[in-house]
């Protein structure tokens, strides 16, 4: 399954008592549409507690705002909170991703990298 969104706050790093280390993050997700009897149209917003067990380095890329494009398989974690109440939570088990950039910051290229693809791109027989 692939799902597209924001990273809601900085990804963290657990480290468990085997030394294995997973990449905690949630994204969300914005979604809109308009049934037809209505002049309004409804937004919805959903909520996906992530992790990432293969690389923990990938954690300071992972920051709020970033948005990403993520693979793996959906799960649900269902539990009664303190007033007794049945609740849930969806959760995401990501094998590869795709990051694309914040909304709030400057492209991932550097100012360096930018010219060096300029001096190029003129060099282009066509």
């Amino acid at each position: 399954m692939e799902i597209i969104g924001r990273v809601t706050k900085d990804a963290t790093v657990t480290k468990l008592k085997d030394e294995r280390q997973v990449v905690n993050f949630s994204i969300v997700m914005n979604d809109y549409f308009k049934p037809k009897e209505d002049e309004e149209g409804v937004k919805f917003t959903t909520y996906v507690n992530c992790d990432y067990w293969i690389n923990p380095k990938i954690a300071a890329r992972l920051t709020k705002g970033k948005i990403v494009e993520l693979s793996g398989r959906i799960g649900v974690n269902a539990y009664n909170n303190q007033q007794g109440e049945a609740k849930a939570t969806l959760t995401f088990h990501v094998n590869n991703f795709k990051l694309y950039g914040s909304a709030n910051s400057k492209d991932d290229v550097t100012a360096n990298d930018k010219v060096a693809i300029e001096e190029t791109a003129d060099d282009l027989p066509f």
